[in-house]
């Protein structure tokens, strides 16, 4: 099988990067042919060492553009990626090629939905958020620090200011949703769609053609294996951005009714104004994948308070599989992965009193090690490792390429390097 991967960078700068590329080298250490096709480098030096061919654009995204009109301009059609796109799928042989697509929003740009239209290969995408449905990429009013129900692209969605930065922008994501849904029509491109969480399936289902096939294949973890440690002494831990939408004051706030010093692990825009307010919280910075995974052991509880949907929270799964007890928000996919009084409690979310209310059962050190032992064994008895993942993208890809096969078989063998579009 030759697979080719889409992703706006050629290395790990997040969830979605890392999920690519680690599935890039899994792949190809089974012995699968591997494309990995992106616009921001320097790519990853593993992928070139696993044999994996590299199609790097070597373009900005938002963090390194010198000109941000030129990137607004990218970020909404970029004909580089689709023109390279084009020429990179035309060598391929339609009948063992399968392209999935795993970011395309913030630097590929909708554009590359002509490409992958013109090639007629198999084709999967990968939700890794909701930029395919939603403007925003969120379902979340920024502003306002809530959940948004409103239809995409509706007279009240195109009215109402969702944006994280200013109005305008939105507009721009507006006009980029356009050509995604006229132009490229990528919501009709992408037949057979993988998701993330059930949450996530049901947010995205109403905005999608009836005939969309959805893929359940969760993000793998990389945990290794360890008895779970006592939490006498424990911190109550948040990892992650510090930010309104994560729910980060509303932590720092239960924590000072439930009289416990929280502990934040991370940095983001709240970061300053948090440490100000409340001088008992302790502020630990950014910390490596190791360093994260040590505190999470060592820790009585993490807690997880996101107001938005999320995807799959990887965080709350390495909490878990550290043998720690997660209390989490019930608004976000998190909860998925938490057993509501056996691995943890849900709280209602935004409610400071409520997860306070939690944050005082967990002081007992009986009940944290016991949620955290019933945590680690339960994440353990079937947990989300790279060989799951690839074991089910194999068991999708498989599936989508039969269907491919036939639907070729039906309108007549296609020629080899560039397959016949259906029509």
């Amino acid at each position: 099988m030759h697979v080719v991967l889409v992703a706006d960078h050629a290395f790990i700068n997040g969830g979605q990067a890392k999920v690519a590329i680690d599935s890039a080298l899994g792949l190809a250490g089974r012995g699968h042919r591997v494309t990995l096709f992106a616009a921001v480098g320097p790519p990853d030096p593993r992928l070139e060492a696993a044999g994996i061919r590299v199609v790097c654009l070597n373009q900005p995204d938002i963090s390194t553009a010198r000109s941000k009109l030129a990137f607004a301009v990218q970020a909404i059609w970029n004909r580089e990626a689709a023109r390279r796109l084009s020429e990179e799928l035309g060598r391929v042989d339609p009948r063992e090629t399968i392209v999935h697509v795993h970011a395309f929003a913030k630097a590929l740009s909708p554009s590359i939905g002509i490409a992958l239209r013109e090639s007629g290969l198999p084709l999967l995408y990968t939700m890794h958020e909701f930029f395919l449905v939603c403007p925003n990429g969120g379902f979340y009013e920024y502003p306002a620090a809530r959940i948004c129900h409103r239809t995409p692209m509706s007279r009240d969605c195109l009215t109402t200011n969702c944006d994280a930065r200013s109005y305008p922008r939105k507009l721009l994501r507006v006009v980029r949703h356009l050509g995604l849904e006229t132009v490229a029509r990528l919501p009709d491109l992408f037949r057979h769609v993988v998701t993330i969480s059930d949450l996530q399936e049901r947010a995205a289902a109403p905005h999608l053609p009836r005939e969309t096939v959805f893929h359940r294949i969760a993000n793998p973890i990389s945990v290794p294996d360890a008895p779970a440690s006592p939490k006498a002494g424990g911190a109550f831990l948040f990892v992650g951005r510090i930010s309104t939408e994560k729910g980060a004051p509303i932590f720092a706030e239960a924590a000072r009714r439930a009289g416990i010093r929280p502990v934040f692990l991370g940095d983001g825009d709240q970061a300053a104004e948090l440490a100000a307010r409340y001088p008992e919280a302790t502020m630990l910075g950014w910390h490596d994948a190791a360093a994260v995974q040590a505190r999470l052991r060592a820790a009585r509880a993490l807690i997880f308070p996101s107001v938005w949907y999320e995807g799959q929270p990887l965080t709350v799964y390495e909490a878990l599989a550290c043998g720690t007890a997660v209390i989490v928000s019930d608004a976000c996919a998190g909860r998925e992965a938490v057993e509501d009084g056996e691995t943890g409690f849900w709280f209602r979310s935004g409610d400071a009193d409520a997860l306070a209310a939690h944050l005082r059962r967990l002081a007992d050190d009986e009940l944290a090690d016991r949620m955290g032992r019933a945590a680690h064994d339960r994440y353990w008895a079937a947990p989300l490792t790279l060989d799951a993942h690839l074991d089910r993208l194999a068991t999708v890809y498989d599936a989508v390429m039969r269907e491919a096969a036939a639907a070729r078989l039906a309108r007549g063998a296609a020629p080899r390097g560039r397959a016949v579009a259906p029509a």
